[in-house]
């Protein structure tokens, strides 16, 4: 398939698109370049690309595609909290009018990049599946739901959407993200011997590799219809849910040296919720995630080793979300609204 993959140079597409192209499938990217400007390892191999915000695209940019993979957006939680405005803007209303631009177009398939942050305040003891109720508690959240809603009013016999509901990602990109749970409780045992503990460590997170999300993302794209067509699915392993606290285990375990601390004021986060995945193991069987949460903080522990990551980068504006905006903003480079300014380089 011609393929348009947003958000292409961002933590998940820098893996996602070479495993697309390994399998057959022609790619476009479309980036703003918000997060392009920071490597930790071999940058990414280039590909053809539209620099352009995702709020931007019309018809003409999609011409001839046979499947959009939007992945494109505000990130994560604390981000979406810095302007809920533009939350909203970027990650629900952008992304429909991507769909509804995208069925104008022809296209056939659209994977949207939803999130298990939907369900929120989930709780301790239910175990979620697709029909779980929803009960966000951040701006991020809400949109995930909002743009699951008001895009499934768009299919039809010749545009088909799926809805992944990744849960909490980790794992080495070159496009490092320190602001994931598993990378950040990493870095700092590897850099500062000390597991930093954020929170009170109770609250339940599912965690899922890179390497299997995009997995799971080239499995659906090449699935019959009739299996996805309309359809969400929670994407990780049934077996990978943990408390925070059993994930700063792990890490001081894989990290020789290390020792658990929990930061002055650290408590409680309403975020607590456990999920399964069966209705993506049953439904396409052949699809197989193979890492866990262990063997991913091996890989995290030897690729900062290898790349000599620093503390000032870890806990800097390279591989912070929320840190690059500011400094964007702070810069004069992006305007209230998260747009690149007239005459900024999009690519500084």
């Amino acid at each position: 398939m011609k393929v348009l993959v947003t958000g292409h140079q961002g933590y998940i597409g820098t893996i996602l698109v070479p495993l697309l192209s390994a399998a057959g499938h022609e790619i476009t990217g479309l980036d703003s370049g918000l997060f392009s400007h920071a490597n930790l390892g071999p940058a990414p191999s280039a590909t053809r690309e539209l620099r352009m915000d995702v709020r931007d695209v019309d018809e003409s940019h999609i011409e001839g595609i046979d499947a959009v993979i939007h992945l494109a957006g505000i990130s994560n939680d604390p981000l979406g909290d810095l302007n809920p405005e533009s939350t909203y803007e970027i990650n629900h209303r952008a992304s429909v009018r991507l769909a509804e631009v995208a069925k104008a177009a022809g296209v056939e398939r659209f994977l949207f990049a939803s999130s298990c942050s939907l369900y929120g305040a989930g709780g301790e003891h239910e175990i979620l599946d697709e029909d779980a109720t929803f009960r966000p508690v951040t701006p991020y959240g809400r949109s995930k739901i909002m743009v699951e809603q008001d895009v499934a009013q768009l299919a039809s016999d010749d545009f088909s959407p799926t809805y992944l509901r990744c849960a909490t990602a980790y794992g080495m990109s070159a496009r490092l993200r320190a602001d994931l749970v598993v990378n950040n409780l990493t870095g700092f045992a590897l850099l500062d011997g000390e597991v930093l503990m954020k929170s009170d460590g109770t609250p339940w997170r599912p965690l899922v590799h890179i390497a299997d999300i995009s997995a799971a993302y080239l499995a659906i794209l090449d699935a019959p219809r009739s299996l996805v067509h309309n359809e969400a699915f929670n994407v990780g392993r049934s077996s990978e849910n943990y408390r925070v606290s059993e994930i700063a285990e792990m890490v001081r375990d894989n990290v020789p040296g290390s020792a658990i601390r929990y930061e002055d004021g650290a408590g409680p986060d309403k975020r607590c919720y456990r999920i399964t995945c069966a209705k993506l193991e049953e439904t396409l069987p052949a699809y197989q995630p193979v890492w866990t949460v262990e063997t991913g903080i091996k890989e995290l522990r030897d690729a900062y080793a290898e790349f000599g990551l620093t503390m000032e980068a870890f806990t800097g504006s390279d591989f912070l979300r929320i840190r690059r905006i500011n400094h964007l903003i702070d810069k004069a480079q992006l305007d209230d609204t998260l747009r690149w300014k007239d005459g900024v380089q999009k690519a500084a």
